[in-house]
């Protein structure tokens, strides 16, 4: 569910990398920005889903399910809640009044500024273009939302917080837009997302992982971010450590930027130190060309488990780093890495056994009658090919209808700040059964709900991911 990051690979090796992204998003942390500190340590419990509602969408339809049942991990915050000042008196002071701009009596004009060029641009191009197909299929069908067709305006934010900042500027400032949806870029979104947020403009359904972004809804309150939080999917990985790979040691090799840093903060909350313990990690620049002296230091332990919270391009180089010197632990690795594309930079075999996270159906999985919709409406309205990417990206503007329909009656930036907070179970049929999304005005953070995946090989020594165990659901905040 990378939903840069999605995930952001060096530039040296960035061709294979662009290609190996093509991997799910998610449900991206943990650096806090601002608010109550650090990300708590979740407890695991038996337990069902949260309790439905049906959230308005368009075909494919986007309702609420609560039938499976779920592995919870349940944080206690800090500070009260109560006494912090969120939702609409946290905007006051930047919701400016009268007629919002990007809104006439036949259009809602939005924007977003996305990779769109260079070596990663072949893959991250194509998640607005997803957005864009499924707001066009909305367009098309039902005469757009509120009576409304919707414009959507993508700036190229070429993987740069200055550039990004310029565009943003420019969506605002210049284009008029009513709200960005679906900016992504962790590296670039660090640039802009201030300047929204200072001037009481909605950054809706970011595809931005880094903890920071989701964190602080308080304040940063016009911020609401989709993938899943970084912190939250490592959490979910220590988890799986301590329940499935007990006794054993761990390494960790993390990338020295909020994927990596992120990421393994979630893994060391996840933990059971009582049952694991990291005994080495190491850390890479994203300008690294070779990673073989970290994994050599790291497989001088002979960990029984090597985490990898770093892009798939370091990825591969890892796992074939560990084949070379004969070692040989269990691989862990995050929700930008399970993805079949995998198999063709590295062999299914040494990939044999590889657990990711996920949240989303498969886009592999035509024979799923959502996921052969969503390609058909991709297919149909312009849309690129099938992938957890773009599968992600429909979601994301399944979401962003949804959220709009329930603010017809205030079609104002406050008032689709109040309709994304009061969002409750939000479920799309090519997600998961049983992942939903909710957004409060203490919790701006999306997708919080995995399943694991794991590497197997067939008959045939190709490679799939297929899914096993329960759902595991964060209940908490990132705080």
């Amino acid at each position: 569910m990378n939903m840069q990051h999605l995930a952001r690979p060096s530039r040296q090796t960035g061709r294979l990398a662009a290609l190996l992204l093509v991997a799910v998003l998610l449900t991206a942390v943990a650096v806090a920005c601002g608010g109550g500190g650090g990300a708590k340590t979740p407890t695991s419990t038996a337990t069902g889903t949260r309790t439905s509602t049906p959230a308005a969408s368009a075909s494919p339809k986007a309702t609420a399910t609560s039938t499976t049942p779920a592995v919870t991990g349940t944080a206690t915050a800090t500070g009260s809640p109560s006494a912090q000042v969120c939702g609409p008196a946290a905007r006051a002071a930047t919701n400016k009044a009268g007629a919002p701009p990007g809104v006439t009596a036949n259009e809602i004009l939005l924007g977003a500024d996305s990779i769109l060029s260079g070596s990663l641009g072949a893959v991250y191009a194509t998640i607005p273009q997803a957005t864009t197909a499924y707001f066009n299929y909305i367009n098309d069908t039902q005469g757009g939302v509120c009576g409304r067709k919707i414009t959507y305006k993508v700036e190229d934010n070429q993987d740069d917080p200055a550039v990004s900042l310029s565009a943003v500027r420019k969506l605002v400032e210049q284009t008029k837009v009513f709200a960005m949806v679906g900016s992504l870029g962790d590296v670039p979104h660090g640039g802009s997302w201030e300047f929204l947020n200072q001037n009481g403009v909605p950054d809706l359904l970011s595809s931005a992982g880094s903890n920071r972004f989701g964190a602080n809804p308080c304040g940063q309150p016009w911020e609401i971010q989709m993938i899943p939080s970084y912190t939250i999917d490592g959490t979910f990985l220590g988890q799986y450590i301590s329940e499935f790979q007990a006794g054993k040691t761990v390494a960790v090799l993390w990338e020295n930027d909020s994927v990596g840093v992120d990421g393994f903060a979630g893994v060391k909350q996840g933990i059971d130190s009582t049952k694991n313990q990291i005994v080495a990690d190491a850390s890479y620049e994203l300008t690294d060309i070779s990673i073989d002296s970290q994994i050599a230091t790291l497989a001088k332990t002979n960990a029984g488990v090597l985490v990898t919270y770093a892009t798939p391009g370091f990825v591969a180089q890892a796992v074939k780093g560990a084949d070379r010197l004969g070692w040989h632990p269990q691989l862990v690795m995050p929700y930008i890495d399970g993805d079949d594309i995998l198999f063709q930079f590295v062999s299914p075999q040494l990939l044999n056994g590889a657990v990711a996270t996920d949240a989303n159906k498969l886009a592999t999985d035509p024979t799923d009658p959502d996921v052969a919709q969503f390609i058909s409406i991709q297919s149909k309205y312009g849309g690129p090919p099938p992938t957890n990417f773009t599968l992600y990206a429909h979601i994301l503007g399944e979401l962003a209808v949804d959220i709009l329909g329930r603010s017809c009656n205030n079609l104002t930036r406050e008032g689709v700040m109040e309709a994304a907070e009061s969002t409750t179970n939000f479920h799309s049929p090519l997600m998961l059964d049983g992942v939903n999304i909710s957004f409060s005005p203490t919790d701006h953070v999306g997708y919080q709900s995995s399943r694991y995946l794991q590497a197997t090989v067939d008959a045939n020594g190709k490679g799939h991911w297929q899914y096993f165990g329960p759902l595991r659901e964060f209940q908490g905040q990132t705080q």
